[in-house]
């Protein structure tokens, strides 16, 4: 297992401490980095689904607003 260090406020430790007092720190402190890891996958999942969509936007055919209506009377008939 492998150890990282890395600086917080000292209220969020003490909010921390209180919080889990009892508990194994370690092992919630794993589990919280493995939760946002999979937050960023995630938030970085649909930025690119939405870059995608973006892209393809730009390349979709354009229909003049006459050939719809057109389009729309023709199927009420």
């Amino acid at each position: 297992m492998a150890t990282v260090n890395f600086s917080v406020p000292e209220d969020v430790k003490d909010a921390f401490n209180a919080t889990f007092d009892g508990r194994n720190k370690s092992a919630i402190v794993a589990d919280l980095l493995r939760e946002a890891v999979e937050r960023e996958k995630r938030r970085q999942a649909h930025v690119a689904a939405g870059t995608a969509i973006l892209r393809r936007w730009d390349k979709r055919p354009v229909v003049p607003a006459g050939t719809i209506r057109q389009l729309r009377e023709e199927l009420r008939r």
